[in-house]
């Protein structure tokens, strides 16, 4: 059976990516802490503050991103129809 997906919600689309951004980016920002750790602050420039600033970033990147391409998505799929997909049924177990 072919599906079509018609519309996307902007906003939703963008929260979650958002949320998912910001928790993607936590063990990054820690890993990139590593090395100012170990070699101090003066060889990387890596500081504590970053910890807290590219989380928000990434997030705040993720959804304005995010929604601008579901904009972009809802606008090309009332032109030329959405994404189709075909799906069937799976049994339990």
């Amino acid at each position: 059976m072919k599906k079509q997906i018609v519309r996307v919600s902007v906003l939703q689309s963008a929260k979650v990516a958002a949320i998912i951004y910001l928790i993607v980016s936590l063990p990054l920002a820690v890993l990139m802490l590593i090395p100012s750790m170990l070699f101090g602050t003066s060889l990387t420039g890596v500081s504590v503050g970053m910890l807290i600033v590219m989380p928000i970033v990434y997030g705040l990147c993720g959804f304005i991103f995010t929604a601008l391409g579901a904009w972009t998505y809802n606008f090309a799929a009332s032109m030329v129809g959405g994404f189709e997909f075909t799906t069937s049924e799976v049994s339990v177990g």
